[in-house]
Parts: structure tokens; C-alpha cells; sequence
């Protein structure tokens, strides 16, 4: 019994690919989010490898499996994709404090964002 399978919410061009609880900042996660917008994921693939930023890593694996899900569920062209969509969301804040002089105490946040990345198959040009 169960409940009914729920309508897919993407065209059948388009997957999805979501990563939780990455422990940086939503605005430090969207500057590698912006760098990847737009581009096929060959390239967006290599734009994440040879970044500085420490976060690209985890970007990578969550657009690797926005490939692997494409590629095994949907039965789309690896080579006709592209980076369609990328956005950053708040997600959990962990306090902490840290004691300061004359009995005061300095709040430390340390925030994690979510990241979800829908990649498109794309017509041959």
C-alpha cells in the first residue's frame, strides 16, 4: 500500500542533485556556486578541480552526482550537459562561545548552508 509515487517536479531534461549540512558559510558556498552557472559540466568539472577555495570539493561531489544520476536514472547524454541551475540556502548554526575579560563572553557562530544543483541536457549544437 504506501502512498502514491509523487509527480516528478523537473522536466525530463533536468536532475537534481542536493548536498546538506556543508559546514561553510551560504555566501562563501555561492561564490563557487557562481563560478559554475552556466557551463557544460566538463568544464564546470574542471573549474571546481583547479579552484582555491576549500569548499569546491564538496561542490564537485554533488555535481558528479548530479552526472551519475543523469546518466544511470535518466538515461541522458553525458556530454550535452550542462550546469542549469545552481543556488545556496542557510541551514543549521552551531553556537559557541568563547570567554573574553571581565567575565563577558563572545558568541561564535559556525554557520552550514545547503547547495542543489540541476543540471540540463542540452539539443546537439
Amino acid at each position: 500500500m504506501g502512498k502514491p509515487k509523487r509527480e516528478r517536479s523537473l522536466p525530463d531534461n533536468e536532475v537534481r542533485a542536493k548536498g546538506r549540512l556543508i559546514r561553510t558559510s551560504p555566501q562563501k558556498l555561492n561564490l563557487v556556486a557562481q563560478s559554475i552557472r552556466g557551463l557544460s559540466v566538463e568544464r564546470a568539472l574542471n573549474e571546481l578541480e583547479f579552484s582555491r577555495k576549500r569548499i569546491a570539493v564538496s561542490v564537485r561531489k554533488i555535481l558528479q552526482s548530479a552526472i551519475a544520476n543523469a546518466e544511470n536514472n535518466h538515461d541522458l547524454d553525458v556530454d550535452q550537459l550542462i550546469v542549469s541551475e545552481a543556488w545556496v540556502g542557510k541551514n543549521l548554526v552551531m553556537k559557541r562561545f568563547r570567554p573574553r575579560a571581565r567575565g563577558r563572553v563572545g558568541k561564535i557562530l559556525k554557520p552550514f548552508s545547503e547547495i542543489t544543483i540541476v543540471v540540463r541536457e542540452t539539443e546537439e549544437s
